[in-house]
């Protein structure tokens, strides 16, 4: 079981993420409604951290074409797109390889995207994303799945409960942010209480997804 660790921010994290064998990294970009939405430049920087096999992943969400092209042209292995994919992606000399997001409630397009041949992978996430919760896994099971693609669970995962999600849904990579997080500090008034990943819990993610 491969893990993958979003919503990076400082580059500590990398550290963290080397130490205890995750598989992948995700960087939220252009997303200012989220705490996790760093840079490219910071980015980058936190990359330049991260041991050779851990491949990275920016996350955006419906990215205009600049927004995607300046993505691609960064040496992220991946991007991962919530929301519409820009007209004239397919087109970019550099373009990534696309993991498609999709919330529990949006799954209408998810058959007809089968065969884009810029999707490597879909990522399944609960109805507000970066929230912390769980969806019913259900919705995802009964799913068509392709040989040959990614199908990645979100959403609410924890070091409690990502066992039972493997168990029950069958992906190829479980993602988790909040779940691996440090509890919000109300008096850092700084950052909203927002205190970045927890080493520890990190550990007990990846030890849990693995066994």
């Amino acid at each position: 079981m491969k893990v993958k660790i979003c919503g990076l921010t400082r580059p500590e994290e990398a550290e963290y993420i080397n130490d205890h064998g995750a598989d992948l990294a995700g960087f939220v970009l252009y997303y200012p409604k989220s705490k996790r939405s760093i840079s490219i430049d910071k980015a980058t920087e936190i990359r330049s951290r991260l041991s050779a096999h851990v491949k990275s992943v920016a996350v955006t969400v419906s990215p205009t074409i600049d927004q995607a092209a300046a993505i691609c042209k960064e040496g992220f292995d991946y991007v991962q797109i919530h929301g519409d994919i820009p007209e004239g992606y397919a087109a970019l000399p550099d373009k990534l390889p696309i993991i498609k997001a999709f919330n529990v409630h949006d799954l209408g397009s998810y058959e007809e995207l089968l065969d884009n041949k810029d999707i490597v992978g879909f990522v399944f996430d609960a109805a507000a994303p970066g929230s912390g919760k769980t969806f019913d896994w259900d919705a995802v099971t009964g799913l068509k799945r392709k040989p040959g693609l990614l199908y990645i669970l979100s959403g609410g995962l924890t070091p409690d409960n990502v066992s039972e999600a493997i168990s029950y849904v069958h992906p190829d990579i479980v993602d988790v942010s909040s779940g691996v997080e440090y509890d919000a500090d109300p008096s850092d008034q700084s950052a909203n209480g927002f205190r970045g990943k927890d080493p520890e819990k990190i550990r007990a993610f990846i030890s849990a997804a693995k066994q």
